[in-house]
């Protein structure tokens, strides 16, 4: 009898973002990916979002180290916070690692870390583990699936894939490194990348992007261009600056992100750009817009982001102008797309002509739709399949595809964040959970619990309530007030009646209080908020947040 081994998940089954698995062999934790998400319009005032490390700082002496599939933030963006935590070696590839460590720098971490290098189709041992590295196509260079070589068979996690044939870089998913290991050992289980799984077909090539922009560039001869796409996304930066290139145009880089990675893609070859092709940003207003080229950060609508600035009239070196067209070379990630489309609705008011992922072309995305996913489950015909990375409409969609091709129900387990599988000889199967809540960060980690975050969204819908009364110690008589501030319930000059009647009914119930001999704060407090509650539900069908104050005079 073989032993077991232990797959947790702490985020990625369940939403786009924090992806980050633990996989447990010999008593031994190694990580896949240590991602974040970005927040959506119900966390006001978040920054980011992580998984929840209990877990992994509670057996912190079991973490072997963390392998990355690819370096988008979704994937490694939570390593600089977790190595706050805990120290671990990061297994990936030259770009990965230089992606993930510009933010683990800048969080001054670096030192409870090594960064160990990985190279395609290397098979590497880590602690108890037996790892290999195979090469897949994504919208970032250099992702990689993982084999996992344990004492219950192999297992086969994609990583973020699609299947391109024709890719920029040349660097195609090796689907015959997957069927060789599935004819050979036989893959005993499968997780593979959900995004896309409710959409039929294929994902087109990256490739087809630059002849669309080739086009766009040739039409706009005479006029300034700007581009906005991920910073990590160097095939698309590629097809850009050659679009550029071949229309007579030089290039303007903007964006800090964007920047580091550019210089940080030249140096190992990832992109093959020439430095005369750039130009300073503080020099685009000396050349003739016709051979200008902006690349910008700012594709999700960020409110300090480049492009945000620029279309709102406040960037230092560039001010969108009638005339200019402006790209977005990407897709909104789900909850930006209200700040998305404020930006291009500024752009146009600028005057700028606007071209958008819905139309022209200009973006394709680097996930595989259900062609490619069908492939993927028939090269690897694995014995059991949990589809990760995904909304659960995704995972689903997922699994009931896996099913049409022949799996067996029971062979295909749906999982969410904190669900806990065991691989035995007898199966795959949930055996229990462990703690995976949203970790939000403002500011700092931990700044901000549910609690927190649910006044923050009862402020903001309903506004806020302060009754001020000050009373004398003793007697429990009202001396000054009660005093009544609102913030985002009424515009206060319209509401004197209802504030009016409101202070007699505060002051009567502050009396009936003392007359009956409460005078202690807290019971004091509780009569202002019952009686201001009342008032309020009754007039405005409305509950804002009530704070009220009694002070000692």
């Amino acid at each position: 009898m073989s032993a077991a081994i232990r797959l947790a998940f702490l985020g990625g089954l369940g939403e786009i973002g924090r992806n980050c698995a633990c996989l447990e062999v010999d008593d031994r934790i190694l990580l896949v990916d240590v991602g974040l998400m970005f927040p959506d319009a119900n966390m006001p005032g978040i920054d980011l979002v992580l998984p929840d490390f209990t877990y992994l700082i509670e057996n912190a002496d079991r973490v072997e180290g963390v392998v990355l599939t690819h370096g988008h933030e979704d994937h490694m963006g939570g390593l600089a916070f977790l190595l706050q935590e805990i120290p671990f070696p990061i297994y990936g590839s030259a770009l990965s690692l230089g992606l993930a460590s510009n933010r683990i720098e800048e969080f001054g971490v670096e030192r409870r870390t090594r960064f160990v290098e990985v190279g395609d189709n290397e098979r590497r041992e880590i602690g108890p583990f037996d790892v290999e590295f195979i090469p897949v196509t994504h919208s970032v260079p250099h992702g990689f699936a993982l084999a996992f070589r344990t004492p219950q068979g192999t297992i086969l996690h994609t990583g973020d894939f699609k299947l391109d044939l024709t890719p920029v870089d040349g660097r195609r998913t090796n689907l015959a490194r997957i069927g060789q290991i599935s004819q050979e050992e036989g893959i005993r289980l499968l997780l593979s990348d959900s995004t896309n799984a409710e959409d039929p077909g294929y994902t087109p090539s990256e490739s087809t992007v630059g002849g669309a922009l080739n086009s766009l560039f040739l039409r706009h001869r005479g006029h300034r261009i700007v581009v906005t796409c991920f910073a990590s996304h160097l095939h698309r930066i590629q097809q850009v600056v050659r679009a550029a290139l071949d229309s007579g145009r030089v290039v303007a880089v903007v964006g800090r992100s964007m920047n580091q990675n550019i210089a940080l893609a030249q140096k190992l070859g990832s992109l093959n750009v020439p430095d005369a092709a750039f130009v300073d940003i503080e020099k685009v207003g000396d050349i003739d817009p016709g051979k200008v080229c902006i690349i910008s950060t700012g594709s999700q609508g960020e409110p300090m982001s480049a492009l945000a600035l620029m279309a709102a009239g406040e960037h230092k070196w560039v001010k969108v102008s009638p005339g200019d067209l402006v790209i977005l070379s990407s897709h909104p990630i789900p909850g930006n797309e209200f700040n998305v489309n404020q930006v291009i609705d500024r752009l146009y008011r600028a005057g700028a002509e606007v071209v958008h992922s819905t139309e022209a072309g200009v973006h394709v995305s680097g996930h595989a739709m259900q062609g490619e996913l069908e492939t993927m489950l028939a090269v690897s015909r694995p014995e059991f399949f949990i589809p990760i990375h995904g909304e659960y409409r995704h995972l689903v969609n997922h699994a009931r595809l896996a099913e049409s091709m022949g799996m067996r129900h029971d062979s295909v387990v749906v999982c969410e964040d904190g669900d806990v599988v065991e691989l035995t000889d007898e199966g795959l199967s949930l055996v229990g959970e462990i703690p995976a809540n949203f970790l939000y960060v403002d500011g700092i980690v931990g700044d901000v619990a549910h609690p927190v975050l649910r006044d923050r969204r009862m402020l903001a819908a309903e506004g806020v309530i302060v009754v001020i009364v000050g009373i004398e110690a003793k007697t429990g008589e009202v001396v000054t007030g009660p005093e009544i501030i609102t913030k985002g319930w009424v515009h206060a000059p319209e509401a004197e009646g209802l504030l009016d009647d409101a202070r007699e009914a505060l002051l009567a119930s502050i009396c009936s209080a003392a007359t009956a001999g409460y005078t202690d704060y807290e019971v004091l407090r509780r009569h202002l908020r019952a009686t201001m509650g009342s008032i309020v539900s009754k007039r405005t069908r409305r509950k804002p947040m009530i704070v009220p104050v009694v002070m000692e005079i």
